[in-house]
């Protein structure tokens, strides 16, 4: 090859416009092996972020009834003895009332000590004083929630509320020390406030500890998402997340396992917690993100890493293309600046939006989609263990439900689109709801297939949502409109942990009545926006607010 021929290719590389995802693609690899050394580390805080739901077990429901101090001590009572249907309202032995008894009768003629039927008024009937649990697994026995279901809920809302919390605390470490910091700083915090919770003796020190080890630790998988989908290739991102999401299922079967081996809350806790404290290696075993470090203007740590994942991969990354690379990214920084300059001339984003009708739209349902969402997916799998039957393996096979969902949604959306995709699983997940409060008691292996169906598809759901709610925004106010989306539908996974105590004070199909109704109408939502699928995602407002027009 001549010189000239060099010198107008290496001119060629000076001149062009080089971005990562262009050195991932063309010269070290999409998704080679240092990008599946990091998945595989990664995966192992996903499955310990799991960990998140174990309130369904260490907070679950206690069968309990009154103490009748007439015919026994507290201290010496057995839940079911043999004279309990004189005492408490109830069909059999395994089937009276939880939180009331009968009266006082007024007039007593016969022996106490057989606790017979004459000494209470079965017309009159009071509520519980003091407690008897059928066993001493949850904290609901030791902080004495019988009963109580708004208190022994409100530890999963604290659980979630706090999750909330931690977003933007993450965000602002993240962005300052780095995103291996920032899922460091959240997997250890998880495991040492998860420990420290053994010792808890109040019900108030236990939601402090919940609430304080969701706000430092709730954001692993977040963490986990960006670093991954930062390292992987465009083509593998879909791929990826779906990758994440199937062990974050995983991680709840696992979770369902333990805690059916591992029943009383103190030792569980232990056993899920203590395992955690060796994600400090992170610090040590996995990388830093090289799109951070390029924000930081930290380019020859970036070039390092470069070069060594070209090296795992056995790939080869030239020199060119690392300056072209320092280049594109200073003309990027430059270009930010004078947009940041230019912004200030701009109207507020809240007034673009309401100055464009379908954008506005957009604006307002994309939140419902997302609260209905987040609300059936996590109010499923924390209603699961109130069915009939062993409420482990039904939480493990609601998880496991998940999975097929996640797939799913990759494998459709691009053959059939978006919107189909949506509108199918969210009207599937609403008749497997309104099939689930009509079906018989004693059916209970069709009852849980349609539970699961109905899993699968809001699992569908979660996936293609992020997609498609991205594809309607324009580049320059996608992060904002899709953060306001997700935002608003963390409300979903908010209530979902109340929605046993929902059931409890009103009708226990509530719940399911809830999320049918949900579903149908974030179904019908979907035929106000346009199908994304093969389109080109919009820059500008305008060919935002184009999206589907045939004329356009």
């Amino acid at each position: 090859m001549s010189s000239e021929t060099l010198d107008r290719k290496e001119n060629d590389c000076r001149d062009a416009k080089v971005d990562l995802d262009t050195i991932l693609v063309e010269e070290i690899g999409q998704f080679g092996k240092f990008q599946l050394r990091t998945l595989a580390l990664t995966l192992v805080a996903v499955i310990f972020c799991a960990v998140y739901g174990e309130f369904v077990f260490t907070a679950a429901r206690i069968n309990s009834r009154c103490v009748i101090p007439e015919c026994e001590e507290p201290s010496t009572a057995v839940y079911a003895p043999d004279w309990i249907l004189n005492a408490i309202p109830g069909t059999s032995l395994t089937s009276f009332d939880n939180c009331q008894r009968f009266a006082n009768a007024s007039t007593i003629l016969t022996d106490r000590s057989t606790c017979p039927a004459d000494l209470f008024d079965v017309h009159r009937v009071v509520q519980c004083e003091a407690y008897v649990y059928e066993h001493a697994q949850t904290v609901v026995y030791d902080f004495d929630l019988g009963c109580d279901e708004w208190r022994r809920t409100l530890i999963g809302f604290v659980r979630t509320f706090g999750s909330l919390v931690a977003l933007p605390i993450t965000g602002y470490i993240s962005d300052h020390w780095g995103r291996r910091f920032a899922l460091t700083f959240n997997a250890f915090n998880t495991g040492w406030i998860g420990v420290i919770r053994y010792w808890a003796n109040t019900y108030s020190g236990y939601i402090v500890s919940v609430f304080v080890e969701s706000a430092l630790g709730g954001a692993v998988f977040s963490c986990t998402y960006i670093l991954v989908l930062e390292l992987v290739g465009p083509k593998y991102r879909t791929v990826a997340g779906a990758i994440l999401t199937t062990f974050f299922a995983v991680g709840q079967v696992i979770l369902a396992l333990v805690a059916w081996a591992v029943p009383y809350w103190r030792p569980l806790t232990l056993a899920m917690y203590i395992p955690q404290l060796i994600t400090i290696g992170y610090l040590w075993v996995i990388s830093e993100s090289i799109r951070w470090y390029m924000s930081k203007n930290n380019y020859d740590e970036a070039e390092k890493l470069l070069q060594n994942v070209a090296k795992v991969n056995g790939k080869q990354l030239s020199r060119q293309s690392l300056e072209a690379l320092r280049r594109t990214a200073e003309e990027q920084k430059r270009r930010i600046d004078i947009e940041k300059k230019d912004k200030i001339k701009e109207p507020w984003l809240i007034v673009l939006v309401f100055q464009n009708r379908r954008i506005l739209i957009r604006c307002l349902v994309s939140p419902i989609w997302w609260i209905t969402s987040t609300l059936i997916y996590h109010g499923l799998s924390i209603n699961a263990v109130n069915m009939s039957g062993n409420a482990y393996l039904n939480y493990a096979a609601v998880a496991a439900a998940g999975i097929p969902g996640f797939w799913l949604a990759v494998l459709l959306m691009s053959r059939i689109g978006r919107r189909p995709v949506l509108i199918g699983a969210y009207w599937l997940c609403g008749l497997c709801q309104v099939a689930y409060i009509f079906m018989p008691d004693d059916l209970y292996a069709v009852s849980l297939a349609v539970y699961l169906v109905g899993k699968i598809s809001i699992s569908t759901v979660v996936t293609a949502i992020y997609m498609y709610t991205a594809e309607l925004y324009p580049t320059k106010y996608r992060h904002n409109l899709f953060a306001f989306s997700s935002m608003v539908g963390r409300i979903g996974s908010i209530i979902a942990p109340l929605t046993p105590a929902i059931g409890a004070a009103t009708f226990d199909n509530l719940p399911f009545i809830l999320f049918a109704s949900m579903a149908f109408l974030s179904g019908f939502l979907m035929f106000l926006t346009p199908e994304t699928n093969g389109t080109k995602l919009p820059d500008t407002m305008e060919e935002a607010s184009n999206i589907g027009l045939r004329d356009k």
